[in-house]
């Protein structure tokens, strides 16, 4: 199963990275809270990072603030469209379906997340 990371990063200011394994790359949303079930947050799609952020906790590069990890585990994809991302999370914090959905307009996205004790990983 691929790998997802969700990263605290303080600059330029507090927000969460929520990072998805897509081949040799992370696709990246900026999650302006933090993922709770049940809430709809606004997020921002963010150019594709480094793999290494799986894994990497500290300072980012071009005193870009530095980073944390909030949660991380494996997921698996069960819609991959240009407007909309579902995928079920198997992580530390969460377990259940988060769904990104591109807004009307295209300029935004949303991030919604539904805990599911009934989730296992493949």
């Amino acid at each position: 199963m691929p790998s997802f990371v969700i990263l605290t990063h303080d600059w330029p200011s507090l927000h969460w990275d929520f990072m998805l394994e897509k081949q040799a790359d992370l696709r990246t949303w900026r999650l302006l809270q933090p993922a709770a079930a049940g809430s709809e947050i606004p997020a921002e799609a963010l150019p594709p990072h480094r793999l290494s952020y799986l894994d990497y906790e500290g300072p980012v590069s071009g005193n870009r603030g530095k980073v944390v990890r909030w949660d991380a585990g494996q997921y698996v994809s069960v819609v991959d469209r240009e407007e909309c991302v579902e995928v079920e999370l198997h992580g530390e914090r969460l377990n259940g379906r988060a769904v990104l959905r591109r807004a009307a307009d295209g300029r935004g996205w949303s991030f919604y997340f539904t805990a599911s004790s009934s989730v296992s990983p493949a």
